[in-house]
């Protein structure tokens, strides 16, 4: 019988390769990834990931006319946080489910973890830091520290914006509509308690004011 000589060379296939690295998602991804490398080199003008512009966006955060780039994918928490040092917006879930990141935008309660920073432009935004009138604290944030409405803080920020959109709404609410008012914003802690009694000594106060 004839001899045969095998090539020395092997002509990899895009299936075998893929059955190298295993098959699984991992595999076709990183495949995808590095086969494709060569294809979309040829292809002139053609592009894989076209990259997203960013904005020039303008913002009023607290009382200041603010102008700054943003990219589509950040957030609001994000911008107020990194960009503009305002740390007093928690982020804490980061998928809009506790309400720590609670802040007003045009008066009304937004969680600023899912609000694209975007979509602010030519938008009025309130934080905690800017409810205070100089040293005069407003009503909401003083009635938190009398009635002990805090235990480790870290969700006192969101509660108080909340509360604050809810007493421009309703200005003397019910035990339940306090209740409802707040029902999207956790507290680990648990002083549900001191906390509504917080709302309604601040109903009382601004009411009177």
């Amino acid at each position: 019988m004839e001899n045969t000589k095998k090539k020395k060379g092997r002509t990899v296939t895009r299936r075998a390769f893929l059955q190298g690295l295993g098959g699984g998602a991992a595999g076709a991804a990183l495949a995808t990834r590095i086969l494709g490398q060569g294809a979309g080199a040829g292809q002139a003008g053609v592009s894989l990931s076209p990259a997203v512009g960013r904005k020039t966006i303008t913002v009023t955060v607290n009382g200041k006319s603010i102008s700054l780039d943003v990219e589509p994918r950040e957030t609001l928490l994000e911008v107020l946080r990194e960009k503009l040092g305002l740390t007093g917006a928690k982020k804490t879930c980061d998928r809009g489910e506790c309400g720590g990141c609670t802040v007003l935008i045009d008066g009304q309660a937004v969680y600023s973890c899912l609000f694209p920073a975007i979509r602010a432009d030519g938008k009025q935004i309130i934080t905690v830091e800017g409810l205070a009138d100089g040293d005069t604290l407003h009503p909401v944030q003083q009635a938190f520290i009398e009635k002990d409405a805090y235990q480790c803080g870290y969700c006192t920020p969101g509660l108080i914006m909340s509360s604050v959109a809810l007493l421009n709404d309703i200005p003397a609410p019910s035990l339940g509509q306090i209740r409802t008012g707040l029902s999207g914003n956790l507290c680990r802690c648990g002083n549900y308690v001191k906390i509504y009694e917080a709302v309604a000594a601040a109903s009382q106060k601004m009411r009177k004011a």
